[in-house]
């Protein structure tokens, strides 16, 4: 059974930067997919990034410029770095691997 843990959330200023992790266990093979997606109250929840097993990364529009997503193959890791963060950014991120999601982590950014 996979098991995720999700590092990094908490309250961040405007302007700020964001650095999450989340690294499975519980899976023998490197998943094919990693990634990141956020929920903000109210609203659906959304792509933030992800990245394929050969490096393929796709990132969501309202992140574009400002997201970096990495993986470390060897630990089974996905990285997330978001500068510049702004309020809207405010949302519980949730890491996804291949078809599992962790519990979230809260973001919460302030003016």
């Amino acid at each position: 059974q996979v098991q995720l843990v999700e590092e990094g959330g908490g309250l961040v200023q405007s302007g700020g930067t964001l650095r999450l992790s989340c690294a499975a266990s519980g899976i023998r093979f490197n998943p094919y997919d990693m990634g990141w997606y956020r929920e903000a109250p109210g609203k659906s929840r959304e792509l933030v990034a992800r990245m394929e097993l050969g490096g393929k990364a796709e990132y969501g529009d309202s992140v574009q410029g400002r997201a970096t997503i990495t993986r470390n193959h060897a630990r089974y890791t996905v990285y997330l770095q978001m500068s510049n963060l702004q309020v809207e950014d405010t949302a519980m991120y949730y890491c996804k691997v291949d078809g599992a999601w962790g519990r979230g982590t809260q973001v919460s950014v302030y003016s």
